[in-house]
């Protein structure tokens, strides 16, 4: 079968440990076979974050930002081990939140459903999509360890120079400090990011903070949103039938629990995070679930919502198999190679993305699985746990078959 041909290249973002791994098997068992795959690649693992002195990072960014998508492998974001134990010179930042701050977006992550893996969340029966803003927060923060006794303020200098300072807390011994930032350009595009998401999708659209502890930082994001909503959104969700609302996030829990599921769950940064492994994990597994940054200007990086796969890869290490389970990383390739070929006109590129997607999904309603599903199967077909490799080759076989 003749490859299917690229005109413009996808940003390739590498990563760290066992995703690095799956990385190479999925490029060389259902990618490379199909695709003359071109990429400007660029290797995100920590060795390399550290050599370039995490330039790396932020050349990615900007190459996502030149040729409109990328797909990225998970990544390290170190801790004080983590700095141990790959001798690094400093603590790098979350090479996802340097690469949000960047393009500022909305990070789309929905999961993957199969037949035979019911919800943990019995009433859920369809998708919730969770929408995470991409841009400040804690990923952002100044970080201080305060050493003893003293005074903390919010110190802010306008352009003109006045001062304005808030008493944070006055210690009596030693604590810890951190300062977190939002603009409101970025509030407004996350708004209209997820108003925008909701039409095309003709999904109900929820939207939490916690405005009544935080009176003003939380309390921003709410009237932005509202106001957005009013002047802009109203009409087109009414034309359609769908709703839009706001609620406290322990409320958003509680109602998310009760729900069938079928809407968008719209989070500050830190909740999405927090939330979108919740929903994950209760859809089946955190390998299963889509993820996708959309920025403002219109471009895309598609990745896998999960971390490295420490546990794994230690074992991998060992010579020992590992049943590993890719799912997210194939949907990541898929999604970036579907919309690289819907931005470049190339049709072939949108089907072979469909197949792929297929291929995963009906290899596990056969039966055939990682290990992480196998313990929630209800499926017809007896489960049967495959290591990482021959999961990739059951959906080669029926990816040449759906090609031939």
């Amino acid at each position: 079968m003749e490859k299917i041909k690229m005109t413009t290249p996808l940003v390739e973002m590498d990563g760290d440990e066992m995703t690095r791994i799956l990385w190479q098997q999925i490029k060389d068992e259902v990618i490379l076979p199909f695709v003359d795959l071109k990429t400007e690649y660029y290797d995100l693992g920590l060795v390399h974050r550290e050599e370039t002195k995490d330039q790396v990072t932020i050349d990615a960014a900007n190459a996502n930002k030149k040729y409109g998508v990328a797909v990225k492998c998970a990544t390290i974001t170190p801790n004080a081990q983590r700095v141990e134990e790959y001798h690094l010179s400093q603590m790098w930042k979350s090479p996802n939140g340097t690469i949000r701050a960047i393009l500022d977006g909305t990070v789309f992550r929905a999961p993957v459903m199969v037949r035979g893996i019911r919800p943990v969340v019995r009433t859920w029966q369809a998708p919730i999509t969770i929408a995470r803003h991409a841009f400040g927060d804690v990923y952002r923060a100044a970080e201080y360890r305060v050493p003893g006794a003293g005074k903390a303020e919010l110190v802010f200098t306008a352009a003109d120079g006045t001062v304005h300072r808030e008493t944070i807390n006055e210690f009596d011994g030693p604590g810890v400090l951190q300062g977190q930032f939002n603009k409101d350009s970025s509030i407004a595009s996350f708004a209209r990011s997820c108003f925008q998401y909701a039409v095309d999708t003709k999904q109900d659209l929820w939207f939490s903070t916690k405005d009544t502890i935080s009176k003003k930082y939380d309390h921003t994001f709410k009237d932005i949103f509202q106001e957005i909503y009013d002047a802009e959104y109203k009409d087109k969700f009414e034309a359609l039938g769908i709703e839009y609302f706001y609620t406290l996030i322990d409320d958003a829990v509680a109602r998310v629990i009760r729900s069938k599921g079928g809407f968008i769950w719209a989070c500050k940064n830190y909740d999405g995070d927090v939330m979108s492994d919740m929903v994950s994990t209760a859809f089946g597994s955190l390998a299963m679930m889509t993820s996708v940054l959309v920025s403002p200007d219109g471009n895309y990086e598609y990745e896998a919502a999960h971390g490295t796969v420490t546990r794994h890869y230690y074992k991998y290490l060992k010579g020992e198999e590992t049943s590993t389970n890719p799912v997210a990383t194939l949907f990541a390739w898929s999604g970036a190679l579907r919309k690289r070929g819907e931005l470049d006109g190339i049709e072939a590129l949108g089907r072979y993305a469909d197949a792929l997607e297929k291929a995963t999904i009906d290899t596990i309603e056969s039966g055939t699985m990682t290990g992480d599903l196998c313990a929630m199967w209800e499926g017809d077909a007896p489960a049967c746990k495959v290591t990482s490799l021959d999961f990739l080759r059951a959906i080669r076989a029926r990816l040449e078959a759906a090609l031939a």
